[in-house]
């Protein structure tokens, strides 16, 4: 059966809108969405010269690192994917065993605040900054292999104070949300020791 190309187009369009609500699905979860195979998800996403999720990860975590301003990379917990400085940042965690409480195999919620709190001191644009306060809720256990994707919004800045907003997802179920208010230092501040 041959596809006419305006269905084509259209089926096109619709995977470009999906990987760009959500660029880390996979093309199984794209076939899924489009209702098509996995090996049509794949010639569609070469004909729009798309990588591959792994390819497109790698992409995004290498333009997130140069970025980086009021923390160093290696103080991310995850891996930083997106980061546009002031705004938003997304960042990614894969659970492993070594995470989890051995009692229950439930992980232990300081991995879930150090992506969270990583990643809003990494959205700040100033040359250093600190978590004043932080407000937490933990809303389903997580166990070992759950792939944690954290999305951190400014949404408000008071002088030297942001309110940022994170929000920790698996499988595109929300698992953990903090707001934290954080605080900017100015470059004497920061380089005070």
């Amino acid at each position: 059966m041959v596809v006419s190309a305006s269905k084509k187009r259209i089926r096109q369009e619709s995977l470009l809108k999906e990987l760009e609500k959500n660029p880390f699905l996979t093309d199984e979860q794209l076939a899924s969405a489009l209702e098509v195979s996995i090996q049509t998800i794949r010639l569609d996403r070469l004909a729009k010269g798309i990588p591959e999720l792994r390819e497109r990860t790698k992409h995004m975590a290498i333009d997130a690192q140069e970025k980086l301003q009021a923390i160093a990379s290696e103080d991310i917990f995850g891996q930083l994917i997106d980061l546009d400085l002031g705004h938003s940042g997304i960042s990614m965690l894969q659970v492993t065993p070594d995470m989890v409480l051995q009692k229950t195999g439930v992980a232990r919620g300081h991995y879930m605040f150090a992506q969270a709190n990583s990643l809003a001191l990494a959205v700040i644009d100033a040359p250093a900054a600190l978590t004043g306060v932080a407000n937490v809720k933990y809303k389903v256990p997580i166990y070992t292999g759950a792939n944690l994707v954290a999305r951190a919004e400014v949404i408000r800045k008071q002088n030297d104070k942001y309110t940022v907003w994170v929000k920790i997802r698996n499988n595109n179920k929300e698992v953990f949300r903090a707001k934290f208010l954080i605080v900017s230092l100015s470059e004497e501040r920061a380089g005070q020791k």
